[in-house]
């Protein structure tokens, strides 16, 4: 039996079944192999249109997609060394020449809102690229572009906090008198002074809004940018001006800036002090009479670039000193103008219904005393800002009373700055309208207790004067001979404080009723071995004594006598502090008048034209003994009658002798 063989391998069938599937590529390349080859004869052949316009698109005029891809793109490669599409873009922000096509606003709105796209990649790398935009005219253009770059420049500071210094500095910059995005050379449309300081301020307040901790930053720019002393008027005001405007938004820098205001001011205060003093004795009239009582209005000068302090009428032929008088009233009314800023911007504060606000700007004043005004030598007008307010509350006159005899007798304190706070002491309470009849008998006993215990440190190793080592007990010596000579009405224990002078007893009474310890602090110091009076400055002892004997306090002329035979530089060296003037041909003193305690007493009076109307009944006129005085006005005009006669006969007998 033949058995049936099976065959190996797949049946056909199963072959069939299992051919792979070609692709569709694989078919289409083979059915073009079987197509005949085309004839090299022929070619497709295209149309133009040749009315077709074809355009090249600009730089400025992309869309605003576009612009941005182009920004992002040009970023990347300044990154990698090709700067050519980066620098582009610089120029868009750059004012074009006269002879120059400046960027469309379109096209300026449009690479600003692609860098805010692109805000993260503007490190500091980028840094040219960002001053460039910083320095733009920004502040000239549409509302709706400043609120764009407002925007960008939020967004530019959260993003890269190293470009935050360059930004605020331009806020600055555009804040002085003459900003820089109103000196560009642009075409656009030029817009108020007051309109692009209101733009830079708003600007500036969102972005110390978002990023609080820029304020220190901020503070330091701006005192940077403070005008130079030198500098004009309308750079000063314009300044202080816009600095003052901070405060308002940014609460947290107004004590920082108004000490700032405060400290320059003192040194154009010093400053014209030294040029005063550098001229004639009556110089400082002159000065006064160059000055307008009627000062600028400080809302016509935000808008005037034009407006100068400069004289347009300047003689070539006037004289030396006609020209420096003229400068230094240009520095008194620079000061006027300032004083009269600060002085408003403190009223507002002090009627202010919150009394933090009350409250807190005469703390600020307290600080700017021991700080700024005290340690500065020679101030004239500056700290009548704190003579004015501390008036104005009764809690604040004996704070402002009791900081300045604390600093008086405070050993660690530097000797210039005792003697200061003594000067200070005795001209306020000498001075001030407000200052209570019991404030002064306080001021007194206090003054007295304190020579009493320095006499009896002082007096058994004394062997005569000394000014440089009883520097403290001299300044106090003449702080109360100050407070008596103006207020001696109020240590009387006779009359009533509210009696008018002319009900006061005569000064020819035989007796005149002191309160208890003020005959005796005289005898005690002033013929001590300490020999106050051979110290203490001149022109206060002299008035002193004049007083003093009329109101038969003490008699002191017989010392001022001995004192006359006593050189001072016998007992003590020269002292570097007891007188700090600066030495010139037109001041120099004496070597026994250096030795002098000296007569500078900060709240003498006001001369300013302009501000003085605010210590208007604040501030306390020279009065002296009314009958004592009258009896000099007497003499005075005899001696003047007197000469008049004597220079008739002159004339007559001259007459006679010729005919």
């Amino acid at each position: 039996m033949t058995s049936a063989v099976r065959p190996v391998g797949p049946t056909p069938a199963l072959l069939a079944k299992h051919t792979p599937r070609r692709s569709a590529l694989v078919r289409k390349r083979e059915e073009a192999d079987t197509l005949e080859p085309s004839s090299p004869s022929k070619r497709s052949k295209v149309s133009f249109d040749s009315n077709v316009e074809v355009q090249v698109v600009e730089e400025w005029g992309k869309s605003p997609a576009v612009v941005q891809e182009s920004v992002r793109r040009a970023i990347q490669k300044h990154a990698v060394g090709d700067s050519t599409s980066y620098e582009r873009i610089k120029a868009v922000f750059v004012p074009a020449k006269v002879d120059q096509d400046e960027a469309s606003p379109t096209a300026v709105e449009n690479h600003t809102a692609a860098l805010l796209n692109n805000v993260s990649m503007l490190n500091k790398f980028c840094a040219d690229l960002v001053n460039t935009v910083l320095d733009s005219n920004w502040l000239e253009r549409s509302e709706d572009y400043v609120q764009l770059f407002t925007q960008f420049l939020a967004n530019l500071v959260s993003a890269q906090g190293v470009h935050l210094p360059n930004v605020l500095r331009m806020l600055a910059d555009n804040l002085a008198a003459n900003p820089p995005s109103k000196n560009k050379t642009s075409k656009l449309p030029s817009i108020p002074l007051s309109k692009a300081y209101g733009r830079a301020h708003k600007t500036l307040h969102y972005l110390l809004q978002i990023i609080p901790s820029a304020c220190r930053i901020l503070l330091s720019i701006l005192t940077n940018a403070f005008p130079h002393q030198t500098d004009s008027r309308r750079a000063h005001l314009v300044y202080v001006h816009n600095l003052l405007q901070i405060t308002e938004y940014a609460p947290i820098l107004e004590a920082d800036i108004l000490a700032l205001i405060t400290e320059r001011l003192m040194k154009i205060d010093v400053q014209v002090q030294e040029d005063l003093e550098d001229l004639a004795e009556d110089a400082e009239e002159g000065v006064v009479r160059h000055i307008p009582h009627v000062g600028p209005d400080v809302a016509k000068i935000l808008d005037d670039p034009e407006e100068s302090d400069e004289d347009s009428d300047t003689d070539e032929e006037t004289d030396e000193d006609t020209l420096r008088t003229r400068d230094i009233a240009k520095n008194v009314e620079k000061m006027d103008c300032i004083l009269d800023m600060l002085f408003a911007y403190y009223d507002r504060q002090s009627r202010s219904p919150l009394t933090r606000s009350r409250t807190g700007f005469l703390d600020m004043l307290l600080s700017q005393f021991q700080t700024i005004i005290l340690p500065t030598h020679r101030s004239r007008h500056t700290q009548f800002l704190l003579f004015h307010f501390v008036q104005q509350s009764e809690t604040y006159v004996d704070i402002f009373v009791g900081m300045c005899a604390q600093t008086s007798f405070d050993k660690k304190k530097p000797a210039m700055v005792r003697q200061a706070a003594a000067a200070y002491l005795a001209s306020f309470v000498a001075r001030g309208t407000h200052v209570s009849a019991e404030i002064v008998r306080e001021v007194w006993d206090y003054l007295s207790t304190e020579l009493k215990r320095l006499h009896r440190d002082y007096e058994s190793g004394c062997r005569g004067p000394d000014p440089q080592r009883y520097s403290t007990y001299y300044s106090l010596v003449q702080a109360l001979l100050y407070i008596f000579c103006f207020r001696w009405r109020d240590l009387e224990s006779g009359p009533d404080e509210d009696m008018e002078d002319d009900e006061l007893p005569s000064i020819y009474d035989e007796e005149r009723h002191w309160r208890v310890g003020v005959k005796e602090t005289f005898q005690l110091n002033l013929f001590s071995k300490l020999n106050p009076l051979k110290v203490c400055s001149p022109a206060i002892v002299t008035e002193f004594a004049r007083i003093a004997h009329q109101l038969r306090v003490v008699y002191v002329y017989h010392l001022l006598e001995t004192n006359k035979r006593i050189r001072l530089s016998r007992f003590s060296g020269a002292s570097s502090y007891i007188q700090v003037n600066r030495e010139t041909a037109l001041s120099a003193r004496s070597d026994e008048e250096h030795h002098h305690l000296d007569e500078y007493f900060p709240f003498d009076p006001y001369y300013l034209p302009r501000s003085k109307r605010w210590i208007e009944g604040d501030y306390r006129e020279w009065k002296g003994v009314p009958e004592l005085d009258d009896e000099q006005v007497v003499e005075s005009e005899s001696e003047d009658e007197g000469s008049e006669d004597s220079h008739v006969e002159e004339v007559t007998e001259t007459e006679d002798s010729n005919e």
